[in-house]
């Protein structure tokens, strides 16, 4: 499990009881878990469809800095399925798990899409393969560059 953002528990997140409200959180598991499948799918079009119960076991105070963690475990023809945690990194105490939420992934029509993933992507794979994607345009661009040096050096003579 990666635990790849925090956030800051602020007034305006707070149930009438001073501890962080469940909608708050919820919006911002739905939120960060719609951006781990967009990175994951590589398709900005992701919806989600379906979320499984949620058991808040602990909570969280103003000031408490919660961490969100995200991890896909099933990769079907259309969709994709993750976990979630979340915990309270002030208290070290679990707020809540969410087992199963189901993201499709959609055409410029809105319409379910095969999107051809099979395992997690990680951050490191993502930049090399957008790395590759500039070497030609980094290539041309370096014998643009070496072709007006070599113009620059023989109107010098």
């Amino acid at each position: 499990m990666n635990f790849h953002t925090r956030k800051w528990v602020k007034p305006e997140d707070l149930n009438p009881n001073g501890t962080l409200f469940g909608g708050s959180l919820l919006r911002w598991i739905d939120e960060e878990a719609a951006i781990y499948a967009i990175c994951q799918l590589d398709n900005q079009r992701v919806v989600t469809k379906f979320m499984s119960e949620i058991n808040f076991v602990s909570s969280a105070r103003e000031g408490d800095i919660i961490e969100l963690g995200m991890t896909a475990t099933h990769f079907g023809r259309t969709s994709i399925t993750l976990r979630c945690e979340v915990r309270n990194k002030i208290t070290r105490k679990s707020i809540l798990t969410v087992e199963k939420m189901v993201f499709v992934n959609l055409d410029e029509n809105g319409e379910p899409a095969p999107h051809g993933r099979t395992r997690i992507r990680y951050a490191d794979e993502a930049f090399e393969r957008y790395r590759a994607s500039l070497a030609p345009t980094t290539q041309a661009v370096v014998g643009v560059e070496e072709a007006a040096a070599g113009v620059e050096a023989d109107t010098m003579h």
